[in-house]
């Protein structure tokens, strides 16, 4: 007698799985998540290798970051407008931008500052992203006041959508800033909480402070509870606790439409930034090399497989790098242009684009 075909949820249990603790994801994902990862990883280097060699002033980013930044970036409900998710970052995300979708090229641009990069068009530093279509609210180098700036859009997102959520990120040595207490403050006023997932991606560093100086708590996530704001600490160098750790505070934000604070203990690879020396640190664990054990060891995978990606992400780069070493740079007249909005003084002085008279 011949057996009926399996419905659809047990085929999707058949599909093969890399497991990590009690919590589990299809090889395909992690495949995915591990191309970006590699991508990230890459840019970065070649960035920092742009720092030391006169093709860029300064440098900073996100190696190590790479799995918790790649499993937010692709559970994000990207689009513009309030029916969206609102990105309120800092300038350790570039992994998350590449799992949004932009090309690796963009970051580039910024390094060198040429008059074709799209976020600030060589005005802002690396890594500061800006991008209206999806959402990403300009990143400052100013400490930590995107945390007093999500709430605004939050009270957006609440008005005007069932689900759409606002995430913004940090350090923890910038918990110690005023406008992360006012975050918490703001997004759980009581018959007024904000769908705010507030986000602190511990690498247990402020710039060469020790995080174990500074906090009295044990977790930052403690520092919600006088709020009534519920948190998780999670492993951000494993993707896959990665990947369900941010599944579940989305779940909580969309549908409680009140604010989550997630804690990833992530890793600091390359220092603080170049005014460092950008060095490779040796003591920290290596997101991509233990993601890359357990992809091998599930017998899902050859290294050789991975190490083809590694070899790709070079290529792309390289290509990328040559491509923006051409491209021009901004003119001092410039420097004026989109320095103010669109007003009705613009008629009265046409062709002065700062609409202002002189």
């Amino acid at each position: 007698m011949s057996m009926p075909p399996p419905a659809e949820d047990e085929v999707a249990l058949l599909a093969p799985e890399v497991v990590s603790g009690a919590e589990a994801l299809p090889i395909d994902r992690c495949l995915e998540m591990h191309r970006l990862m590699v991508r990230a990883r890459v840019l970065e280097e070649r960035m920092i290798k742009m720092s030391k060699s006169g093709q860029g002033y300064f440098w900073i980013g996100g190696p190590g970051e790479e799995a918790f930044n790649v499993a937010l970036g692709l559970q994000v409900k990207k689009g513009q407008g309030p029916t969206f998710d609102y990105l309120h970052l800092h300038y350790r995300n570039s992994a998350l931008m590449l799992a949004l979708g932009m090309p690796p090229i963009e970051a580039l641009r910024m390094m060198l500052m040429t008059a074709t990069d799209t976020h600030s068009r060589g005005r802002n530093f690396p890594s500061h992203f800006s991008n209206k279509a999806w959402n990403v609210i300009p990143v400052t180098s100013v400490i930590e006041v995107q945390y007093v700036m999500a709430p605004g859009t939050a009270l957006m997102n609440k008005r005007r959508s069932p689900d759409a959520i606002t995430m913004v990120l940090g350090g923890d040595a910038g918990t110690a800033e005023g406008d992360f207490a006012s975050c918490l403050v703001w997004s759980s006023r009581p018959g007024n909480e904000l769908p705010v997932l507030i986000i602190v991606t511990n690498n247990g560093w402020g710039i060469s402070t020790p995080a174990c100086t500074q906090h009295g708590e044990k977790r930052v996530i403690d520092r919600g509870k006088a709020f009534g704001i519920p948190g998780a600490v999670i492993d951000g160098n494993d993707p896959i606790a990665s990947w369900h750790g941010v599944r579940r505070a989305m779940e909580h934000c969309r549908t409680k439409r009140r604010p989550f604070m997630l804690e990833p203990l992530v890793s600091r690879l390359n220092g603080h930034s170049s005014s460092s020396g950008a060095l490779r640190v040796k003591d920290e664990p290596d997101t991509i090399e233990l993601f890359e054990a357990r992809l091998v060891e599930s017998g899902l995978v050859e290294a050789s497989a991975l190490e083809q990606v590694h070899d790709e992400a070079h290529a792309e780069i390289e290509a990328a790098v040559e491509q923006v070493l051409t491209e021009p740079l901004p003119k001092a007249e410039d420097v004026e242009l989109f320095t103010y909005a669109p007003s009705e003084v613009d008629a009265v002085y046409p062709g002065d684009y700062t609409g202002l008279p002189r």
